[in-house]
């Protein structure tokens, strides 16, 4: 049987998830990697790597603690492997604080993270400035190791990996019988996607190995995460900003309001910083449709998995599950490839 020829656009967390899923789980599909850019040079390598997420407002709650869920356990079974060195994926603890008692105390994914609870009020005085606080244990996925280690699965799989620019999906289409869009940002231009704009992010590397457990702000601009090597200490949610240079005055002001949750910070020593735009759109996209194709009649099938924001490391292989199974329908619905004339 010919085997069906599918191409996924995107080398950062979310693309080498879903090739992994497909490669792995499909042995009659021939799978193909293609992107500009691969690690270090994707946004996902300089991820804080934390699994939480906000919800997003128009997607099913229970499809997005599936999609959170998934993610965790795949990530704590690598956690608690021989792997977890290599694929840099490791167990943290810390909390989250707030300002005000949040509408929704406990959120959606409590039961899925290790010991969720509320901080105490001894605990609380800690952070004179807030009210509230949850502390559980949680995963950390430092993309710049498990990238690599992603690609290196993939390859075993039986994958290929190809480096190239895709100006349009429908170039695409006369190689490859199914095109899985993962080209977060890129989609804006890629296929025409006027919700999806960029965030910029802006963190510091630090060594500080005396801290050990996280401490985030809820408001998500405030936090800092202990890692294999050094602490990511942030951060910046600045929406339609495309500055790719680190800013000095922002990367002060991050150390500043950090040092308010952690004073010993200041002993710190800033190895560098970090600058990287995150795919933010209103919703995730994880839908699939048809596309025709210029100057000919063919039409190709294409699943669209992006527009994560700062969701995903959290929700890469939840979303790559829910990618590879609109792949499944699709063979299903359309059989074996057409021969090339």
């Amino acid at each position: 049987m010919k085997r069906v020829k599918v191409v996924v656009v995107g080398a950062g967390v979310i693309g080498f998830s879903t090739a992994v899923c497909i490669a792995e789980s499909l042995p009659l599909c021939a799978v193909t990697l293609v992107a500009d850019r691969f690690s270090p040079d994707t946004t996902s390598d300089g991820a804080a790597g934390i699994m939480f997420v906000s919800k997003y407002p128009d997607i099913d709650l229970e499809r997005q603690k599936r999609w959170f869920k998934d993610s965790f356990d795949h990530l704590l079974a690598i956690a608690q492997s021989d792997q977890a060195p290599e694929a840099g994926v490791m167990l943290s603890s810390g909390c989250q604080i707030f300002r005000a008692v949040p509408a929704e105390t406990v959120p959606f994914w409590a039961d899925v993270v290790h010991g969720f609870r509320f901080l105490t009020e001894s605990e609380l005085k800690r952070f004179p400035e807030h009210c509230f606080g949850q502390a559980f244990t949680t995963i950390k996925c430092e993309c710049s190791a498990y990238l690599p280690w992603l690609e290196k699965r993939f390859r075993r799989a039986g994958g290929k990996v190809q480096q190239s620019h895709v100006n349009h999906l429908q170039e695409l289409a006369g190689t490859y019988d199914l095109i899985v869009n993962c080209s977060g940002l890129g989609a804006r231009s890629l296929v025409g996607d006027q919700q999806v704009h960029p965030v910029r992010g802006q963190v510091l590397k630090v060594q500080a190995p005396w801290i050990n457990h996280f401490i985030r702000d809820a408001d998500g601009l405030t936090y800092f995460y202990p890692g294999v090597h050094c602490l990511t200490v942030g951060g910046t949610r600045q929406e339609g900003d495309r500055r790719l240079e680190a800013d000095p005055a922002e990367s002060e002001d991050i150390l500043r309001r950090c040092c308010l949750l952690e004073p010993s910070l200041a002993k710190g020593k800033v190895l560098g910083e970090w600058v990287g735009l995150r795919p933010g759109r209103r919703n995730p996209r994880v839908e699939r449709e048809v596309l025709g194709t210029q100057g000919s009649a063919r039409r190709v099938h294409v699943v669209h998995n992006y527009g994560h924001g700062g969701g995903g490391v959290t929700l890469a292989w939840g979303t790559a599950l829910d990618a590879l199974g609109l792949v499944k329908q699709i063979i299903n619905e359309t059989g074996p490839p057409e021969a090339r004339l």
